[in-house]
């Protein structure tokens, strides 16, 4: 069932609409506005500017808009042609024009008795199925102890060898479902720095561990090196080749390469050149996560993604929850000059979640072109960062707080942790909601004085010090909330940030679903690896070609 192309004008960017020339004039009309006085002028502020879906909570009150802003900002949305851009991811559409291919991580979340999506004339969703059902069953042999190491032990550690997509989500969903974890150890290994992997090593036996390599290609370099790592260490602690496929696995599409290394071709989980790493944890790359939580907690993270989906697809935009992040993302950046966002999970589970979001994001919107190659002439791509509260609160608040730069923050609070009930998490929420109302309201210097005037101090002292103890206020932050971290609610989370990454791309006419700029410098490196090695560096400038000899010098020009 073939799509009729995508009709967006080449030469149109989005600064040329008229809701964006309305919301750079009603930037200027707004920008003297605090949002103190906002909130004591509309009592009902928060009733109007929050959205829920299955237990999820979003408070984007606390930003520098009004209604008439979001009106502005749908308005944006539809000049630019989001909704048929939505309308031809969901169906398969090729929108990732730069490699001709569909963008359909969104099929991976489908419920198996779903109206087909084609892809070429050819309906995916039975292939996505089959492929998530051998992964599941795999899993399961691996928890049930069905599919043993090679002297007939049940495998009680597995170790995921990826980078990128097919690390970082993975990694990031494992650690945040910890307490659902069953009978396995799940560990990862990306870095190429050997204490990355050698350090996993030194805690697993051989005969109960099991590998899984996860690359499309089976030719991605960091990737390859530690699997070859990894087999060495296996080999030298006295298996033999054919031990190989009983304790290694491989998410690739490429079964002659997993062969070659000695990998069951039984044990090789496909990947399809229609999801893009970065989207990818919900398929065989999330085979790590099946093993640690199982078949059923899995299949209730889909759901959670795939009730995120239906919400985008469905919801309008004033309502939508990934289109709400988004287009107020685009006002922060756009029109109000932020070039940062930070993302605070209030949970020690995800503690990687700002790690994964940045690779999905920058990753994806970190682009000086649009989608049919024309440069653009406005920002796009934030940089995002943070950490896990309330660590951050005493690292980089000071600098939100009070620093020269205003940084919107997503504060995300589970309202149930994992731990013992005993007042630790209780303290944990009163601190996130604190540091939002504090961003929001600030403090005035008679209010700083306030506090001071009873200290004793001279006058010129108070005046000084209450100078200190002020805030601006006016920093915008979005709440959510979500009763506990669970699986669901979890694919409710990475899905919807998914879909705002997704929804920024739209309105700014870029291609979200290509990353060039990692492919370079790839290619790089694959130049000056042989001269590091010890052929004459040519070509380079002198920087690097000193670089070079440096470490040429420091090796005694023996190979690493």
């Amino acid at each position: 069932v073939a799509l009729p192309p995508i009709h967006i004008k080449k030469t149109m960017l989005p600064t040329a609409l008229p809701a964006w020339q309305a919301l750079a004039e009603h930037r200027r009309a707004t920008a003297h506005l605090h949002l103190r006085e906002r909130f004591a002028a509309e009592p009902n502020r928060f009733e109007r500017m929050h959205a829920e879906l299955n237990g999820l909570l979003l408070d984007y009150s606390k930003n520098l808009i009004g209604e008439d802003t979001l009106d502005l900002l749908c308005r944006l949305a539809d000049e630019s042609g989001a909704a048929e851009l939505r309308r031809q991811m969901y169906a398969g559409g090729k929108i990732n024009l730069s490699e001709h291919r569909a963008v359909l991580h969104t099929a991976l979340r489908l419920p198996e008795n779903t109206a087909p999506v084609y892809v070429d004339d050819i309906n995916i969703v039975p292939q996505v199925h089959a492929e998530l059902n051998r992964a599941l069953d795999f899993a399961e042999r691996l928890q049930n102890g069905t599919h043993t190491g090679c002297t007939g032990l049940p495998i009680r550690d597995v170790v995921n060898i990826g980078i990128g997509g097919s690390d970082l989500g993975p990694r990031m969903v494992a650690q945040a479902l910890a307490p659902y974890q069953q009978n396995l150890n799940v560990h990862f290994a990306a870095n190429l720095d050997s204490a990355d992997l050698d350090g996993i090593l030194r805690r697993v036996a051989p005969e109960t561990t099991l590998f899984i390599v996860a690359s499309k290609s089976f030719r991605t370099p960091e990737t390859l090196l530690n699997a070859q790592a990894a087999r060495r260490w296996f080999l030298q602690s006295g298996r033999s080749k054919a031990d190989i496929a009983q304790h290694f696995a491989a998410v690739s599409a490429n079964v002659e390469a997993a062969a070659e290394f000695g990998i069951a071709p039984q044990n090789v989980f496909g990947m399809f050149d229609w999801v893009g790493g970065r989207y990818s944890v919900w398929s065989a790359i999330g085979l790590p996560v099946m093993c640690a939580i199982g078949r059923e907690h899995f299949r209730e993270f889909l759901r959670g993604g795939h009730d995120m989906d239906e919400h985008f697809l469905h919801a309008p935009w004033r309502r939508n929850i990934p289109a709400l992040l988004a287009l107020i993302g685009i006002w922060q950046q756009n029109f109000c000059g932020s070039t940062s966002h930070i993302v605070i999970p209030y949970s020690h589970g995800l503690r990687r979640l700002p790690a994964h979001l940045q690779q999905l994001d920058m990753e994806s919107n970190g682009k000086s072109r649009n989608r049919h190659g024309k440069p653009v002439d406005f920002a796009t791509g934030a940089a995002i960062w943070g950490e896990a509260g309330v660590n951050c609160q005493h690292a980089f608040f000071q600098l939100i707080h009070q620093g020269t730069q205003v940084i919107p923050v997503d504060f995300i609070v589970p309202l149930n942790g994992e731990g013992a009930d005993d007042g630790r998490h209780l303290r944990l929420v009163a601190n996130a909601f604190a540091q939002a109302e504090a961003l929001m309201r600030g403090k005035s210097e008679a209010e700083a004085r306030a506090e001071t005037a009873d200290k004793g101090l001279p006058e010129s002292e108070q005046a000084a010090l209450a100078s200190q103890r002020s805030f601006p206020g006016n920093r915008p932050s979005n709440t959510i909330l979500v009763e506990r971290i669970t699986p669901y609610t979890l694919g409710l989370i990475l899905a919807m940030y998914e879909h705002k990454v997704f929804m920024q791309g739209a309105v700014w006419g870029i291609n979200s679903f290509d990353q060039w700029g990692v492919e370079y410098g790839k290619e790089l490196a694959q130049t000056i690896l042989p001269e590091l090695q010890g052929t004459t560096p040519a070509g380079h400038d002198s920087s690097t070609a000193t670089l070079i000899q440096r470490y040429r010098q420091q090796m005694g020009n023996k190979q690493p």
